[in-house]
């Protein structure tokens, strides 16, 4: 009976011991493996692992990427310009002894040493450069600088900082209404310089096309005289040819065409001798008078 009960108390004993010695360490975690306050080893894997009972003690740390959210920290630009830039940052921790020993193993304190050193670098990068920079093409550099300046420090603690991000940058609100205000004078600058563009432009337009309206109408004028003038020829050619041919002919033909332009207004008045000229080829029905007596 008795030995039933020793072993009984064994098996417990050792079931206990046992149990006290494994360890599971999941994923996203790492293990220090600390024997009495001293650290002897570290577990980077996952797994079923056992230590000495009641002489070692377990630590565990996250490996899985961690974040750390910087809101609104208030930095000048080289131009004097005070703007809110919000960041965050990604790191891990990629040396646990380093970090226990450092921190404690405390990730707050660790946060805590991570932003003071980012709010510096902030300061220092932003402080070189204009508010335009910060807006432009070059703000992926500027955040390059960032973690470079602030790994070393990271380094310190055992961690290694993965990624840095400016996620805004916000002018400060008493300085957005003057920058706004300025902005808007800019801009009604540019546009007053556009309109007297555009009215400078439509002024030489409208020159341009009265001076080819002038020289067209002038050409078209010239060419329409050129016309007439070898019109008027070719017609005097041909009364000249028409004349040669019969003369007595061609003066009947002129008369006639006088007595149809100076006939052809019924209102016209005309006081000519019978025997005047213009009616010389109507002398034989022209009756003539008798020779007043002496």
């Amino acid at each position: 009976m008795k030995k039933g009960i020793i072993f009984l108390v064994a098996l417990a004993i050792g079931a206990f011991v046992l149990a006290s010695s494994a360890y599971t360490v999941q994923e996203g975690q790492q293990a220090l493996i600390l024997r009495f306050g001293k650290i002897v080893r570290t577990v980077n894997t996952a797994g079923l692992y056992f230590r000495t009972p009641f002489a070692e003690d377990i630590e565990f740390m996250q490996k899985r990427l961690l974040t750390l959210e910087i809101s609104d920290k208030a930095v000048q630009a080289i131009d004097g310009r005070r703007f809110l830039v919000a960041t965050f940052a990604m790191f891990k921790i990629s040396q646990p002894q380093q970090f226990k020993e450092s921190v404690s193993g405390n990730l707050n304190t660790a946060r805590s040493r991570l932003e003071t050193r980012m709010d510096a670098a902030l300061r220092r990068v932003y402080g070189a450069r204009s508010f335009k920079s910060a807006l432009s093409d070059e703000r992926e550099n500027m955040m390059n600088e960032i973690q470079n300046a602030v790994s070393t420090e990271a380094a310190t603690l055992g961690l290694e900082l993965v990624d840095v991000r400016i996620k805004r940058t916000d002018l400060l609100p008493e300085v957005s209404k003057s920058t706004f205000d300025r902005m808007k004078s800019e801009r009604q600058k540019e546009a007053a310089q556009f309109r007297a563009e555009g009215r400078e432009a439509n002024l030489r337009i409208k020159a341009q096309a009265d001076r080819k309206a002038t020289v067209l109408v002038a050409n078209a004028e010239r060419t329409s005289e050129i016309k007439r003038g070898e019109g008027d020829a070719e017609r005097n050619k041909i009364f000249a040819k028409a004349y040669g041919q019969d003369a007595e002919f061609f003066d009947f033909y002129r008369s006639l065409k006088a007595y149809e332009n100076a006939l052809q207004d019924n209102s016209t008045t005309m006081v000519l001798s019978p025997d005047s000229e213009f009616f010389r080829y109507f002398g034989a029905q022209v009756p003539k008078t008798d020779a007043a007596p002496n």
